[in-house]
């Protein structure tokens, strides 16, 4: 058998790509079906018993195991659990599942780590490690979809926010190729409708993107209402401006009809002030965009601090008083270190526990 961190991901293929391979095993393609259903279940191979185990064994000998596994589980006091999924390879990504009213939602990791150096985030901190495959992304929502209880024909995860670590137009052929698997009948059947993508703004990619045809949400990380002050937390910022990045999502809207977001992480003394909240409805007023406003997820190491409650709802009025649509993001999970990077960087960090 090949080492674990050398081998590939059946689940890597489609459905055509499995049957291909078993007929160059040598085995019937009908077989693909059930290895598909079985890994959109959350299933290794080796815990696939409606196929023979000689199939088992050939395919152990290719492919690893699973894409993934549950390393560790935190279950917050607000319901919101937040998972370490550990790769074949042995690598560690992220993954949270948030309660609503409407269902589950489920943020996930698209790369290890990320290398787009955004001051606030924790996924940054240890600097990109690798993309994740389409096979991998599926198999993080897969077993985080069982584990709540939900199968194929009873999904528990009814939404997906990519959100998670990395940066999903950084890693865009794999996300793509993910989201139109999980979209199909005979995988979790997740429409793009119920799928919210947020990049920090990759401008050529949301062109790319509304090629696609997956009417996804589509969110981009503003916060700042400058190119100045966006540079100061944002180094992507130096490639593409805020004028860019609008003209994008104008045509974003134009081709799919889908409003987008912004989300705008508010700094204590950063771009919380009255001045920024006029600045923002002067930017926005008139698109059809949400704002969605987020109290940030402090992250020790970067020494940047969360607004007051009081000031994040006095500036999401402001924001509605100028014309704008805007809310205030719920905190959820701040207990089991929800925000993105967070509980991986400990772990990568030595301290584990």
């Amino acid at each position: 058998m090949q080492n674990a961190q050398t081998m590939k991901n059946f689940y890597d293929f489609n459905l055509e790509q499995m049957q291909n391979a078993l007929i160059f095993m040598g085995e019937p393609k009908y077989r693909a079906k059930q290895i598909y259903s079985n890994f959109a279940s959350g299933k290794a191979i080796s815990e696939m018993t409606d196929i023979p185990l000689t199939l088992r064994e050939k395919l152990l000998e290719n492919y690893c195991d699973a894409p993934a596994k549950i390393y560790k589980k935190l279950t917050s006091v607000d319901g919101t659990v937040k998972y370490l999924f550990s790769l074949a390879d042995g690598n560690i990504v992220e993954g949270v599942v948030m309660t609503y009213k409407y269902g589950k939602t489920q943020c996930i990791s698209t790369q290890v780590g990320c290398r787009m150096g955004c001051k606030f985030c924790a996924s940054t901190l240890n600097r990109l490690i690798r993309n994740l495959t389409r096979g991998e992304l599926l198999f993080t929502v897969a077993l985080a979809n069982k584990d709540c209880g939900g199968n194929l024909k009873k999904r528990e995860i009814t939404n997906i926010v990519l959100m998670g670590s990395g940066e999903p137009l950084d890693n865009y052929d794999e996300v793509v190729a993910f989201l139109k698997e999980l979209a199909k009948p005979e995988n979790l059947n997740v429409s793009p409708r119920n799928v919210s993508l947020s990049t920090c703004g990759i401008v050529n990619r949301i062109y790319d993107l509304s090629k696609e045809n997956l009417p996804l949400n589509l969110t981009v990380s503003l916060h700042a209402t400058t190119d100045e002050k966006r540079k100061v937390i944002m180094p992507i910022a130096n490639a593409y401006s805020i004028k860019d990045i609008l003209l994008a999502c104008k045509h974003y809207f134009s081709i799919t009809g889908r409003r987008f977001i912004f989300e705008y992480s508010l700094v204590k003394g950063v771009n919380d002030s009255d001045e920024c909240a006029k600045e923002l409805i002067s930017l926005l007023k008139g698109l059809p965009c949400h704002v969605n406003l987020i109290r940030l997820n402090e992250v020790e190491e970067t020494g940047l601090k969360r607004t007051t409650d009081k000031n994040a709802y006095a500036f999401m009025q402001k924001l509605t008083d100028g014309g704008l649509s805007a809310t205030v993001r719920r905190l959820m999970g701040s207990d089991i270190e929800g925000a993105c990077g967070q509980l991986r960087n400990k772990y990568v960090g030595g301290n584990n526990d």
